[in-house]
């Protein structure tokens, strides 16, 4: 594991880890990891990953783990900056290499940061678990109770008082900075997230440009991105090739829910993921083959 330091296109530092690949290099991986989530919890995927050939970074976005600053008080940032500049960044640092192929694996927001990627071109397929439209009305209502309760009782006097979202506070993860919450609070009042937002005319273009194949995984068990959810979001990957897929929680030992699919227990599900991302290589490779073999005189 190696520490790595890089600076997005509007001069803000970020930091995370290299994962080597263990034998042979056969591709690189990109963690863009949940709200809140800091890349330490990745850690033991990247590992597994780089096991099976793949270096692998993981990273913190901006005011998030080892990328934020010493407070989060009036620390101003657009949410959409984590994918537009900061995994955009994590991009141009992995694919410095053009013969080596590049993936990104997402969770949950680092499903909606792909699509804000200027520079999707340059990966070769997207694995993304736990992505959904974060629209109430798609939990069972019991957990829709609890998320408006959270939305617009408790979290707003945190604020208030705070100045900044202290979602540690709920033991949901990292604090996240003010507008971040703002922001979130308000795209999860439509049914298709930012899409339905009429301030957002320009992002359906931006996820309609993405090529890059697709492949999205829910767990039947995740109150926060049911498989409608998903496909609430997905679908405006629009023109590509997309593949969804629901992992029923009972056939793995455990829960799974919005945050499971990274921890121990659901380690061989990991094995899918990195056969598809396999499997994409090999086809370009067949690819490249066929073609060259079709200029032969």
């Amino acid at each position: 594991m190696i520490p790595v330091s890089f600076q997005t296109e509007d001069g803000y530092l970020l930091k995370g880890h290299v994962f080597p690949a263990n034998g042979k290099r056969v591709g690189s991986i990109i963690v863009a990891g949940a709200t809140g989530v800091p890349q330490g919890f990745y850690k033991r995927y990247a590992q597994f990953a780089s096991e099976q050939g793949f270096d692998v970074l993981t990273f913190d976005y901006r005011g998030i783990g080892l990328s934020k600053p010493v407070t989060l008080n009036s620390f101003e940032m657009d949410m959409l900056d984590w994918g537009k500049y900061d995994l955009a960044s994590a991009v141009e640092l992995m694919s410095e290499d053009e013969s080596i192929p590049l993936f990104v694996v997402g969770h949950s927001y680092g499903g909606h940061a792909f699509g804000l990627l200027p520079n999707h071109t340059k990966v070769k397929g997207f694995y993304v678990y736990g992505t959904g439209a974060g629209w109430h009305g798609y939990m069972p209502l019991t957990e829709q109770i609890k998320v408006l309760t959270m939305w617009y009782l408790i979290l707003p006097i945190i604020v208030r008082w705070k100045g900044y979202c202290a979602w540690s506070l709920l033991g949901m993860g990292e604090d996240l900075p003010k507008n971040v919450f703002l922001q979130w609070r308000h795209w999860c009042r439509f049914k298709h997230y930012f899409f339905d937002d009429p301030n957002m005319h320009h992002i359906h273009k931006l996820y309609a440009a993405v090529k890059t194949p697709v492949f999205a995984v829910n767990a039947l068990d995740d109150l926060w991105a049911m498989p409608a959810s998903r496909d609430a979001f997905i679908k405006h990957y629009s023109s590509t090739s997309v593949s969804c897929v629901d992992i029923d929680h009972k056939n793995i030992k455990g829960k799974i829910g919005h945050m499971g699919y990274f921890r121990k227990h659901a380690e061989p599900l990991w094995l899918d993921n990195i056969n598809w991302f396999k499997s994409l290589i090999a086809n370009e490779a067949k690819a490249c083959l066929s073609q060259e073999l079709g200029y032969k005189p």
